[in-house]
């Protein structure tokens, strides 16, 4: 019998992905450019009786003759070029109405490219965002697919037996054309950069001025879990501060080289945040910091050069609530920014996105998975129109309740010299989005006055230049 679906590229997401829709009774065909990978995957299944609905093979024509028609094939390759020469191999093998759908985080306008070249070629084309790792990949991930909605309704039942559920429903969803879903999937990784480095923030604060251990750190990310701030990065924050190095007696935490690093779609997010005029300060500085750390014999020259402030100041344990207060207030602003993103890039492309809609998928099997995220859903169902998650009022009622805190454990970071940048820049996204006259006045005087710019006046329609 032919099989449903076919899956290129069995590293750890193709193989995972492979197994989840095998599992969920579609019968799968499998094919990797290294036999190897084709033959570890086979043999996984035969151990598990109920994934004997997979069938490798070893020829790109062989996988592509296994398949019903239409047939429906996952790359699951790295993104760029190889992308390109997959869909190439692919293209003579292929008929009018097939369709291909890419599970990669490729950069979304290779996505809209690709979506008008196979569209000439009558090939039906999905770009889907895959969030989850290895784990979501296996057992449910978040999935971002756009294209056609005719693509999408061909792919749909696959999409939503194997996707993540959150409170009984698929964390899967129509994105919208071409390049959206692997947008929303670059926006939410742009996210993630935000969180981490927040969370990373307030653990160098506990650690730098409350003097907090791996072990009394597990116990507070241990109970923040509980609450409002309840998400999969807490937990797993709570599940490293608990882990033992095997090679010493120490926690192994501290004895992981502090250099972080990156693949790629926070930085594009970044890049992307400018073309478009949209400001992510926190996403942007997250991304930042990774390049900082990787400067790690400058930044240990520089430690034994650069003196910092000489009176610092002391906190209790007490000042942990503050720093929980100070992280989700933050936490507001990096998710404001990132949807703010969604918001512009939905107007550019005429995407028509839906925020709670996406915000319901990034609720289950992705990184940022959280609590948090039924409020934006609420907010976008409330009013969908909505310019700004900061003028929404659950969150302008949190930032209004945690702000004094927020702001003493930025001060705090300072007066010790400990870089706290993510939380800096959103409290400082906040103060600028709330203020209704910043100094851009002068700036526009001094663009007018060395490079005859002109601005315009407050009190008048035009525009005006002045021979300074």
């Amino acid at each position: 019998m032919k099989k449903q679906v076919g899956v290129i590229g069995l590293a750890v997401m193709g193989k995972n992905l492979a197994l989840n829709i095998a599992e969920n009774g579609f019968r799968t065909a499998v094919y990797n450019r290294s036999p190897i990978k084709t033959e570890e995957l086979i043999k996984e299944t035969q151990e598990e009786p109920f994934l004997d609905n997979v069938e490798g093979f070893y020829t790109i024509s062989k996988f592509v003759e296994s398949l019903e028609i239409p047939r429906k094939i996952i790359m699951m390759v790295k993104a760029g070029s190889a992308v390109d020469d997959t869909i190439q191999q692919l293209l003579p093998l292929l008929s009018e109405g097939d369709l291909l759908m890419d599970g990669g985080n490729s950069y979304y306008m290779d996505t809209i490219r690709r979506s008008r070249e196979l569209e000439k070629a009558g090939i039906l084309y999905l770009g889907a965002g895959i969030s989850g790792g290895e784990e979501g990949a296996r057992k449910g991930p978040a999935i971002m697919p756009g294209g056609k909605k005719e693509a999408y309704e061909l792919m749909e039942p696959i999409l939503t037996a194997i996707s993540a559920k959150a409170e009984g429903e698929p964390c899967s969803n129509y994105i919208g054309e071409n390049g959206a879903g692997h947008f929303v999937k670059m926006v939410h990784n742009g996210i993630e950069y935000a969180d981490m480095q927040l969370i990373s923030e307030a653990y160098h604060i506990m650690k730098k001025v409350i003097g907090l251990t791996a072990r009394e750190l597990q116990d507070v990310f241990s109970e923040w879990n509980k609450g409002e701030l309840n998400s999969y990065l807490i937990e797993i924050t709570a599940d490293i501060f608990g882990k033992k190095d095997d090679r010493t007696e120490n926690y192994l935490v501290d004895m992981i080289l502090d250099v972080a690093g990156q693949k790629g779609t926070g930085k594009w997010t970044g890049q992307i945040s400018l073309d478009l005029g949209v400001p992510t300060p926190t996403i942007t500085t997250s991304v930042y910091e990774r390049c900082l750390s990787a400067m790690k014999q400058e930044r240990v020259n520089a430690s034994r050069r650069l003196k910092g402030p000489k009176n610092k100041a002391e906190k209790s344990r007490d000042f942990v609530e503050a720093i929980r207060r100070a992280l989700y207030a933050s936490k507001i602003c990096a998710y404001a920014q990132g949807f703010g993103l969604l918001r512009a890039a939905s107007e550019q492309y005429d995407w028509k996105l839906r925020y709670g809609d996406i915000a319901k998928i990034f609720r289950g099997g992705c990184i940022i998975r959280a609590q948090f995220l039924n409020q934006i859903s609420k907010a976008y169902e409330k009013n969908p129109s909505l310019i700004n998650l900061l003028m929404e009022d659950y969150f302008m009622d949190a930032i209004n309740e945690y702000q004094e805190d927020w702001r003493e454990v930025v001060r705090t970071a300072i007066s010790n010299g400990i870089s706290a940048p993510a939380f800096s820049s959103s409290l400082a996204y906040y103060d600028s989005y709330r203020t209704s006259e910043l100094p851009m006045n002068l700036l526009q005087a001094q663009r007018d006055y060395f490079g005859a710019h002109t601005y315009e006046r407050i009190d008048a329609e035009g525009t005006y230049h002045t021979n300074w």
